[in-house]
């Protein structure tokens, strides 16, 4: 399969060329210019490989959740160049990604749990499993206080063994004694076009979409909606 993926949900941008199993990648840390910054290394790597848009099969995205603005960036860079290709586009979570990224390497945990800062005093957390090497959502993908949320991500770890991924683990105090628990626990990770790529190559085309429906998933308008159906 061949195929190009890019994420821009946070302060890292990040795009890799995953072409028949070998994967080319490039990323920067920037605090804006993530657009033009992912375009110059899409151009990069498809010269790097001697290959064109119109040879990929799919683009793939992390589709967040994420910063507001760095998402709609990776959702339109990923409209407008699938629509200039004709090809299809695979979404995947910027939390499974880093997921995938937990569960990779020497001693890595086949249970992780996910907790990135949200900002606003909030983090995006979830609970992962790997099923045949790669990360399948064992919770909902949900924002919350951290105080919220660890009753709830306390209750899903149960007693087992699990690692930890996310910035949320280093970012807010009352997480600190939560990730200690985790091993190995990688607080500096950011979710990168790598594993989006790994991820949106095991789920194949049978995941496409059409490129109208490359759009990102913003977690705390789910929790809005919610929210006001439950008081009506």
């Amino acid at each position: 399969m061949k195929l190009l993926a890019l994420d821009t949900a946070t302060d890292w941008c990040s795009v890799a060329l995953l072409t028949d199993g070998a994967m080319l990648s490039r990323e920067s840390r920037s605090e804006r210019g993530h657009g033009a910054q992912v375009l110059a290394m899409v151009d990069e790597l498809l010269a790097a490989a001697g290959c064109t848009l119109n040879a990929l099969d799919a683009i793939a995205f992390g589709c967040g959740p994420g910063a507001f603005t760095g998402l709609r960036i990776a959702a339109s860079v990923t409209q407008g160049l699938a629509y200039a290709a004709e090809l299809p586009v695979i979404p995947v979570s910027d939390l499974r990604a880093l997921a995938q990224r937990g569960m990779a390497g020497p001693g890595a945990a086949d249970r992780v749990l996910v907790c990135h800062d949200a900002r606003m005093g909030e983090v995006y957390w979830a609970g992962f499993v790997a099923v045949d090497g790669y990360a399948r959502a064992a919770t909902a993908e949900a924002v919350a206080r951290p105080e919220d949320m660890i009753a709830a991500a306390r209750a899903w770890l149960g007693a087992g063994r699990a690692g930890g991924v996310g910035s949320g683990f280093v970012a807010y105090p009352a997480l600190v004694a939560l990730g200690a628990q985790l091993a190995p626990l990688l607080p500096e990770a950011r979710p990168r076009a790598q594993e989006i790529a790994v991820l949106a190559a095991h789920e194949g085309l049978a995941a496409a979409l059409p490129a109208e429906q490359a759009l990102p998933v913003y977690v705390r308008n789910k929790v809005a909606v919610t929210t006001a159906e439950r008081t009506e």
